[in-house]
């Protein structure tokens, strides 16, 4: 899996489009969710596109989030924020800034309000989530 900085790199010399198609094919590379786990239980409220977030602690005590959308740039920011705490302890994503991680992508600008408007509420879970395990 890349890192953030790395994504950003390369999506800093994209054009508009070309960089739609990046999110879209980040999305593409999430590891698949079992429709089994997409229940009002794992529902991210708030999004204008369904989302669904499975948290679970592996052997180590580092978590590793399931993610799916029916959308397939939403699947790409969902994507994009799993890059700032996938298998990371509890504490660390709690001292993570998600918010500053994503900022240079500066996706509210790049993307529909629509399109951004669940990334809160998708961060807030994660968080909610690594402070229950912390």
């Amino acid at each position: 899996m890349p890192s953030i900085t790395d994504i950003h790199d390369e999506y800093d010399f994209l054009d508009p489009d070309d960089r739609y198609r990046l999110l879209i094919d980040l999305g593409r590379d999430l590891e698949p969710m079992p429709d089994a786990l997409k229940t009002e239980a794992t529902l991210v409220r708030g999004c204008s596109a369904s989302v669904w977030i499975y948290p679970t602690r592996m052997d180590d005590g580092k978590l590793h989030f399931l993610a799916d959308s029916n959308a397939a740039i939403t699947k790409g920011i969902i994507a994009l924020v799993l890059l700032t705490v996938q298998d990371r302890a509890p504490d660390a994503i709690l001292g993570t800034d998600i918010p500053a991680a994503l900022a240079p992508f500066d996706l509210g600008r790049q993307l529909s309000s629509n399109r951004t408007q669940g990334i809160p509420n998708m961060i807030a879970l994660i968080r909610e989530t690594a402070a229950r395990y912390a």
